[in-house]
């Protein structure tokens, strides 16, 4: 009977002191955790100044997607016997020159899919991967300062297609006016002299015009997330309803492990020039001109892995 006290006595002293060498931790974590946050204020205040200072900010990430599923006798739909897949990936980049009297920015961005359908029941079916979105854009801004949020600027900024097409059509926007500020990160361009550049084969539905370019750009880095947002228009003096153009692109990428993690990209356009062109291949006879032509608004959307370069 002494030996069961002795040790339920035991147990209970060790449970006493345990609870105790807890207590005694956890007032000892809270000024360290305090300690931390300190330090990690004064990192980040040290790295705020870092960033102001003059000098290149340079920046790589992108979004990879992709599937592949197959398909043995499945008799409720038309092609029973099937496997297809798809692929994507978009790579954004910026490296910009940020002096006291004057920056330099620079930017590029490549979005490409293919997707393959095989049925393979009919020996003449493609086993090809055919390419979907396919979009390349490249820009480089000039300004010299006026003052801290406001400087005089020219733009350069070229857009088409690499798999289908190259520069068929192809756009190069080439334009001054003003560059505005107004928080970090936020770059707005308002161009009121900028000619759009339309190269293509098919004359009758690109053409070439003179008019005002607007592009307002928001990059950003935020701890795990790469954040990018470009809205890019162009409004064409001589056919506002027909000459004119516009793309959103947006890119998220948060990063999970290491370098590795989740990417999502979405993007909106609209080209009636490109509208027209299509039908024009699809049916020359019905469409005869802009009226006739449905500016449908052109979306897209990726997701997938994404890499921090």
């Amino acid at each position: 009977m002494k030996k069961v006290l002795l040790a339920f006595s035991f147990l209970i002293l060790c449970a006493t002191a345990f609870g105790q060498t807890k207590e005694e931790l956890q007032e000892q974590m809270a000024p360290k955790n305090a300690e931390i946050g300190k330090l990690q204020g004064e990192v980040d205040a040290l790295q705020a100044q870092i960033d102001a200072l003059p000098g290149w900010r340079k920046a790589l990430f992108g979004t990879v997607g992709g599937s592949i599923t197959e398909q043995r006798n499945a008799f409720a739909q038309s092609i029973p016997n099937n496997s297809s897949g798809n692929i994507g990936f978009t790579v954004n980049g910026y490296a910009n020159l940020i002096q006291d009297k004057f920056f330099w920015r620079n930017s590029g961005t490549l979005n490409l899919s293919w997707v393959r359908l095989d049925d393979r029941d009919d020996v003449s079916d493609s086993e090809n991967f055919d390419p979907t979105t396919d979009i390349f854009t490249i820009s480089s801004l000039y300004g010299r300062n006026i003052t801290e949020k406001l400087a005089y600027s020219a733009l350069a900024e070229y857009r088409t297609t690499v798999l289908n097409d190259f520069n068929n059509p192809g756009y190069l926007d080439v334009g001054v006016g003003f560059t505005w500020l107004p928080i970090e990160n936020l770059v707005v361009v308002i161009h009121p002299a900028n000619y759009n550049f339309v190269f293509a084969d098919n004359d009758t539905a690109f053409q070439s015009s003179l008019g005002a370019k607007i592009v307002v750009d928001y990059t950003r880095k935020i701890g795990a997330i790469n954040f990018k947002s470009n809205l890019s228009a162009f409004i064409s003096y001589e056919d506002v309803d027909n000459l004119s153009n516009w793309s959103w692109n947006n890119s998220f990428a948060y990063t999970l492990w290491k370098k590795i993690g989740v990417g999502f990209d979405f993007g909106l356009r609209s080209n009636k020039q490109e509208a027209l062109n299509f039908a024009l291949a699809q049916d020359p006879a019905t469409a005869t001109s802009f009226d006739n032509v449905n500016n449908d608004l052109q979306t897209y959307w990726t997701l997938g892995l994404s890499y921090a370069f």
